[in-house]
């Protein structure tokens, strides 16, 4: 079909002005189609975690990092409390189009669907993978003014002085309440619970002997713990961290048997376009593999876990198969 001149003599009949705008389309008007360049604006980092805890820590200097690399800035909002629950719903229910994301954790889809009757959003369908970041290593802490040295003697204690001892946990569902629930069941002990906001609170009210012990990341206390403060019993992980050399892992204290870990990721609303969540990939697995960072996350006492998005999808399913089958097994016997 000729497509005439708008200066023809001839008058141009609809169907050819159609097809006109079909092949500016197709050719010259290719790049006005093409998506824009991402990010265009700030874009907002939603941690379920409150200010100061060791994942704010990390969410913050990545953001940092990150924000020259991607040429706009990342806010990081923290929406603390109930388990993840209210930070995992926002991001839910947030427009899919890259200008928010979300860090997640072993409660968000791995523990809460099999903990909570109803959720806000739904594990599977609302969140799209962009990468795992990193593993936790965990501790068992006590205050210093504690009168035990050792996981044996913590269990005498409990036992001794029913109910009167408190531990500091981030809520229902979560891994501190969890490793509570299984040290009670173990030691037919009556160890209370406290929910806190995140690590970073915990460490306060341990501090402040509000609580007495607690098992969260090491991350949140290593300056307390290693100017004696606060106590660590044992860490979690394969083998002991050089940030504190001389305490045994759950393993060599007798806590072997407790197979529960946290990790955190990145994900974002569940229809964020590929092209997006392939630019938020590179960028996050580029910097947590970069020495300088690693380095940084190791004084804080995690291990960056990064990979692909499907790699991460696949993780999430495996895990919260696991998650599963840990909870039925902490059930009261």
């Amino acid at each position: 079909m000729t497509v005439r001149s708008l200066t023809s003599d001839s008058p141009i009949r609809p169907l050819n002005f159609i097809a006109a705008a079909a092949l500016l389309l197709i050719s010259g008007g290719a790049v006005a189609a093409t998506p824009e360049a991402y990010p265009q604006k700030p874009v907002r980092l939603i941690v379920p975690i409150a200010p100061g805890s060791v994942t704010d820590v990390i969410a913050r200097a990545a953001s940092r990092d990150l924000a020259p690399r991607l040429g706009q800035t990342l806010v990081v909002d923290n929406r603390a409390g109930a388990t993840g629950i209210i930070g995992a719903e926002l991001c839910a229910r947030a427009t899919p189009d890259g200008y928010t994301l979300c860090n997640i954790y072993t409660a968000t889809t791995s523990i809460n669907p099999h903990v909570f009757a109803k959720l806000p959003y739904d594990p599977v369908k609302d969140f799209k993978p962009v990468t795992n970041l990193y593993f936790v290593t965990g501790a068992l802490v006590t205050s210093a003014a504690l009168p035990v040295k050792s996981v044996a003697e913590l269990m005498a204690l409990a036992t001794a002085r029913p109910k009167t001892l408190s531990f500091g946990t981030i809520g229902a569902g979560s891994y501190p309440e969890m490793f509570l629930a299984w040290l009670n069941d173990r030691w037919k002990t009556s160890i209370t619970a406290v929910p806190y906001k995140g690590g970073g609170p915990i460490t306060v009210a341990l501090l402040a002997n509000e609580i007495q012990l607690t098992a969260v990341g090491l991350g949140n206390m290593v300056g307390p713990l290693q100017s004696g403060q606060l106590r660590a019993l044992a860490v979690s992980g394969a083998k002991r961290t050089r940030l504190l050399g001389d305490v045994p892992t759950y393993a060599e204290a007798g806590l072997g048997a407790f197979n529960g870990h946290l990790w955190w990721g990145l994900a974002a609303p569940a229809a964020t376009p590929d092209r997006i969540v392939s630019r938020l990939n590179n960028e996050f697995v580029r910097l947590f593999n970069e020495p300088a960072f690693a380095d940084f996350l190791e004084r804080n006492a995690v291990e960056a876990a990064t990979g692909t998005p499907a790699e991460f999808g696949a993780f999430m399913r495996r895990d919260r198969e696991a998650a599963a089958t840990l909870i039925v097994a902490m059930r009261p016997r």
